[in-house]
């Protein structure tokens, strides 16, 4: 199963935040955002840091995608 992380994207564009400004207010590396940005796997931690930076949880900014058989 597949992770997409779109979401986040789009709640940067709503508050008007950067990637920069999200790495800043949740406190993570630079290397989880690329991550992010890639669809990549992070850990939860970094999630969590990043649903109490945005005030949203978990379901608002990750998404699972069925891969196709």
């Amino acid at each position: 199963m597949d992770v997409s992380y779109k979401k986040i994207w789009k709640i940067l564009i709503d508050k008007e935040m950067k990637k920069k400004d999200l790495q800043e207010a949740a406190g993570v590396s630079w290397a989880s955002i690329s991550k992010l940005s890639k669809n990549e796997n992070v850990s939860m931690d970094v999630l969590g840091k990043i649903c109490t930076a945005l005030d949203c949880n978990i379901g608002d900014i990750v998404e699972f995608i069925k891969e196709d058989q």
